[in-house]
């Protein structure tokens, strides 16, 4: 049995293991709960009703009178509860995927690496390809982009393909290069660059659409390697306390793992799916968008598009160039005609849009596509921006247009904040990561981790938001803190926002009467401690739609065993 089989076997197993409370009437009593109005405002109270279908009956405050005849009663012994968290922009299979190949997320050095991969080699003597993801040349200080040569020295004798830890450079090694028939005669892509070396050779990193050119050749994973990914994605999840994704670039195979899923009951988390082309959209959705499946679980709302690269890579398109690269401003990955072919393209048959847009000059130009739509498709369109990092100050008030959702990510703040300033220099950190500003101008916030970019852990982005420090307590006060958001501001943004942001508005999000009845039982207040205590938050049971889905303390004991 293959690796990915055994762990398809274990992740059933252990979902099947949980207590099913599913489909009966349950009050769940006894708790500090806490939710968010619809003006963005902190309520509380005691107690759940939840109907058999998994909706709230009925929120109930410490006088209101308890039902009698319920078929579960459950003691919440006095736990905080909180709505489940929503990761408004996350990679599903990615994220699985990560956990079930070669992870370079954790290394140091272009030495810790080699020595990672040489070893993941030696242990998986079978693959045909050594593929994973994860590495970071400024994390390691390398001051350039690591080499096919260099990584010959870890493998050499089988075609290795490792992508960048933001998704928009890849690795080959030499015989990744020659497998995929790439020469110094290739031509860069459109939106796509190949680093090179004397004579215009391939030195062994791939920039964005030039990917592609490497990515072709590599095996596909099988159904049966997508089903284990997403087990092993929604298990990691759901612990977290996230019951709800929205999943940006999702293929035709994708969605069948997620349909497979569903139809087996093994579909625990909600995932609202963002197609990654023109043809997913369509061979999903036909006409427009799906209705929702399986009591919430699943919808496919619209296209993600990808306007630019990322800063790590010099791809994110900027108005003037990188003041680490003179002559470099990035890469334009559509022109502004295709842009607005794609926009209307989806808009015609009401899919949702959500554009990838790092850079000032790809905000500006997706601001502008914005603006040119809405006189043509108008009501409630819901624009998303995704990232949206890179700001020209002069653009910010442009959000609160048009209904525009600013869907991003505080941790990369932290992670990027040095890179950026080499990047970027002093002169334009005044509109980066500006999730305060961008709020003020009404724009709508939804907040998510971009996983497996970053960790996915909600309350770390959580601590983020609120104060613009690192796990690592730096810059001591935060940096640019004038963009800090309340912590109301910030559950708001990973629960009800990040609802509002995908159409769930009014299904769940939000802890009221009607909606699914998706919540965390934590081991402490997240509204009355500090970041550093925030971070710390443990997650000890996980609902979603009235059941039990991660449930700690059977998670300790059965781990003991």
């Amino acid at each position: 049995m293959t690796k990915f089989r055994t762990l398809l076997v274990a992740l059933l197993s252990t979902t099947a293991s949980l207590p099913a409370t599913a489909h009966a009437d349950v009050l769940v009593d006894n708790v500090q709960g806490i939710t968010i109005t619809a003006d963005g405002k902190v309520d509380r109270f005691t107690g759940l009703w939840i109907a058999d279908d998994g909706t709230i009956r009925q929120v109930l405050d410490r006088g209101d009178r308890r039902p009698q005849r319920t078929t579960y009663r459950v003691d919440g012994r006095g736990r905080v509860m909180i709505p489940g968290m929503i990761d408004s922009h996350a990679h599903v299979l990615n994220l699985g995927f990560a956990s079930l190949t070669l992870d370079l997320s954790d290394t140091n050095s272009l030495d810790e690496a080699l020595a990672k991969i040489a070893a993941f080699a030696r242990d998986n003597p079978g693959r045909p390809w050594i593929v994973g993801r994860g590495w970071n040349q400024e994390r390691w200080g390398l001051g350039r982009f690591p080499t096919a040569a260099e990584l010959d020295r870890a493998v050499g004798d089988r075609p290795v393909w490792l992508s960048r830890v933001d998704g928009h450079a890849a690795w080959a090694n030499s015989r990744a290069i020659a497998v995929a028939g790439v020469t110094a005669e290739t031509a860069d892509p459109a939106g796509g660059r190949i680093e090179r070396g004397p004579g215009r050779a391939p030195t062994g990193v791939f920039v964005d659409n030039a990917m592609e050119l490497i990515g072709k050749a590599v095996p596909p994973p099988r159904p049966a390697d997508r089903d284990a990914a997403l087990l092993a994605a929604q298990q990691q999840l759901l612990r977290l306390g996230i019951t709800a994704v929205a999943d940006m670039g999702v293929s035709i195979h994708d969605w069948q793992a997620f349909r497979r899923a569903g139809d087996n009951g093994t579909l625990k988390l909600r995932i609202m799916a963002y197609a990654d082309s023109l043809d997913s959209m369509t061979l999903i959705g036909g006409s427009g968008p799906t209705r929702w499946l399986y009591g919430d679980r699943l919808r496919l709302n619209g296209i993600k598009l990808l306007l630019d690269g990322a800063l790590g890579s010099r791809g994110a398109w900027l108005k003037q160039p990188y003041a680490d690269a003179p002559g470099n401003r990035g890469l334009a990955l559509y022109t502004p005609s295709q842009l607005r072919n794609i926009m209307s393209r989806a808009a015609m048959e009401n899919y949702q849009v959500a554009v990838h847009a790092i850079g000032d000059a790809a905000d500006d130009e997706i601001l502008g596509a914005i603006e040119d739509m809405a006189e043509t498709y108008r009501g409630d369109r819901r624009w998303r921006i995704e990232h949206a990092q890179v700001v020209d100050p002069a653009d910010l008030a442009r959000f609160g247009r048009h209904g525009i959702i600013a869907s991003m990510q505080p941790v990369h703040q932290t992670s990027d904040r040095l890179m950026a300033e080499s990047r970027l220099g002093p002169q334009r950190l005044a509109g980066a990561y500006a999730w305060n500003s961008i709020a003020r101008t009404g724009a709508r916030l939804a907040f998510g981790s971009d996983a497996p970019v970053e960790s996915p852990d909600p309350f770390a982005g959580w601590a983020v938001a609120i104060t613009r420090v690192g796990a690592d307590g730096q810059p001591v006060g935060g940096w640019q803190p004038q963009e800090r958001v309340t912590p109301e501001q910030a559950l708001a943004g990973f629960t009800a926002g990040a609802a509002y942001a995908g159409f769930a508005d009014g299904r769940f999000g939000r802890l009221v009467a009607g909606e699914q009845a998706d919540f965390l039982l934590v081991d402490r207040d997240p509204l009355a401690i500090n970041a550093d205590q925030l971070r710390g938050t443990r997650v000890l049971e996980t609902w979603v739609g009235g059941e039990k889905v991660f449930d700690a303390a059977r998670q300790s004991s059965t781990s003991t065993r």
